[in-house]
């Protein structure tokens, strides 16, 4: 099942195992277990430290577990851990067999302080570039914990299940059977969220912080280059992000940032973050800013009561899905109501969904989920695409596609567990008219997260900050780059450029300006 190119770099990962490991199949009929099968025995040839062993006893079938001989084996795939899984399998197995985790001491005691008895169920799809970190997250502390359990799910294969338990977006993790989280998380979150005095914790270290000469909030791409600009002037520098990566980690492919050739949001926001932490950077992952205080020092308020005080901020908050704001979406979100088809999309196999957008997003995402589901309507607001003239082609090559212009989406239906359809305004004849189906997808452009900041800088009428061509906002000592601002074409390469720019700005603020230490 791997080609040779995979085993022979498979081979030199496999020589990094400390100790002996055990996979164990549990198998059926079906073509799906003999292709695991094939898969596990080209793995177990690959080391003699790797031993297969037939007629495990999981309920879920196709499956195999993971573990050291020495110890009970506590990973498990219900699938076949290919696509983007692939790399999560990987680590499953060096983690088991002994090879240490690139994670911080302090996080791997962290979890071995958890408590016992959590069995965890990640429900994911392989073309979901978002599961793999969560996936990696429990199996690693899987790994570090014996009172800890976890078993990827592969949605596309085990359909009956995932019907039975109502799952319509991944990832989707149930502990002990109970829905725990659904979407992104980072192991720092999920920890947190087992770990309830993390929080407090943190917020005890952030009070007592000395002041920084430049903090940025924000972890995207402008946020990493901000950073990194200031930390090499040798002042002090912090972070504050929600989640190191921002929306890049919601981006598939990347083609066209310049000098790579190609790479997902995944690799290139692990890249920023290592870039990052190549300097004195303070990283406050997981923390929100929810006010912003000027003065000689400007204060940066927290929503877990800490706060912070810096010469100078950047604000690179970037931005968000917008939303249809229609009755029934936010009820049915992640009951049908999804904002990205790549992950999504295998879980609506065979079924009818809506794209609502019509741009290149809305377009592109018609034409991936056209190759999976049964049918796809599109819905524009304006009266044609605003897609590229290629895609448009191509989309209305497609014979399973529907194109409505002129449409209004105006509710979100469903039967109180789950979207059975939508309805929307025909602007020509103001006639509401209903379309049934089982998933929305929408992709109607991005909003600036930048809520918390009304009433303290100038924002533009799209809520966008006002800045000057150094990045400077209405307030001094305060700059702002990337999405969240007024600068046109939101682009990663742009944000970059925009992050190093107001960077400079702020140092030369500081050279020019005196403020108490």
């Amino acid at each position: 099942m791997l080609d040779a190119n995979i085993q022979t770099q498979l081979k030199a990962y496999l020589e990094k195992l400390q100790r002996p490991i055990e996979l164990v199949a549990s198998l059926d009929d079906s073509a799906a277990a003999q292709e695991m099968h094939t898969l596990l025995q080209d793995i177990a040839a690959l080391s003699d430290k790797v031993s297969l062993r037939d007629n495990g006893e999981a309920a879920l079938r196709p499956s195999f577990s993971v573990g050291a001989i020495a110890d009970s084996a506590r990973i498990s795939f219900a699938g076949i851990p290919m696509g983007h899984e692939f790399t999560s399998l990987v680590l499953a197995l060096l983690q088991s067999g002994g090879h240490p985790p690139k994670v911080d001491a302090a996080i791997i005691e962290q979890i071995r302080a958890l408590p016992a008895g959590a069995h965890f169920e990640t429900f994911v799809s392989l073309s979901c570039h978002n599961c793999p970190d969560v996936v990696q997250a429990l199996n690693l502390m899987a790994v570090l914990n014996p009172g800890i359990s976890h078993t990827m799910i592969d949605g596309a294969l085990f359909q009956d299940e995932v019907a039975r338990r109502k799952i319509m977006a991944v990832p989707t993790v149930f502990m002990n059977g109970a829905e725990f989280g659904a979407g992104r998380m980072t192991l720092e979150e999920i920890i947190a969220k087992l770990d309830t005095g993390a929080a407090a914790r943190e917020a005890d270290k952030i009070k007592n912080k000395d002041v920084f000469d430049v903090l940025v909030i924000g972890g995207g791409p402008a946020s990493a280059s901000a950073a990194i600009y200031a930390a090499r002037k040798g002042i002090r520098t912090g972070i504050v992000a929600e989640r190191f990566g921002g929306q890049v980690l919601d981006t598939m492919a990347i083609e066209n940032f310049i000098s790579v050739k190609e790479t997902d949001g995944p690799k290139l926001a692990m890249a920023l973050e290592q870039h990052a932490k190549e300097y004195e950077i303070d990283i406050m992952n997981l923390q929100k800013a929810n006010a912003l205080v000027p003065g000689e020092l400007i204060e940066i308020q927290l929503e877990n009561g800490a706060s912070l005080k810096s010469k100078t901020v950047i604000l690179a908050t970037g931005a968000r899905w917008r939303e249809m704001n229609v009755p029934g979406e936010k009820e049915y979100r992640s009951k049908g109501v999804a904002y990205c088809p790549h992950c999504d999309g295998p879980l609506f196999k065979g079924k009818r969904v809506a794209v609502i957008g019509g741009g290149n997003s809305g377009v592109e995402a018609a034409i991936d989920l056209a190759g999976i589901v049964a049918h796809v309507t599109l819905l524009e607001f304006d009266g044609q695409l605003r897609a590229d003239a290629v895609l448009q082609k191509k989309l209305f090559s497609l014979p399973n596609v529907t194109v409505i212009t002129k449409a209004l989406t105006t509710e979100v239906t469903g039967d109180g567990q789950k979207v059975n359809g939508l309805s929307y305004k025909d602007r020509d004849s103001n006639e509401i008219r209903h379309v049934e189906l089982e998933g929305i997808f929408v992709q109607i452009g991005l909003l600036p997260n930048t809520d918390w900041l009304k009433g303290t800088v100038e924002l533009s009428a799209r809520g966008e900050i006002e800045i000057d061509a150094r990045g400077q906002t209405s307030v001094p000592g305060v700059f702002a780059a990337g999405d969240c601002t007024t600068v046109p074409y939101k682009q990663i390469i742009i944000a970059m450029g925009a992050g190093a720019t107001a960077s400079l700005g702020a140092f030369d603020h500081l050279i020019r300006t005196s403020a108490p230490a």
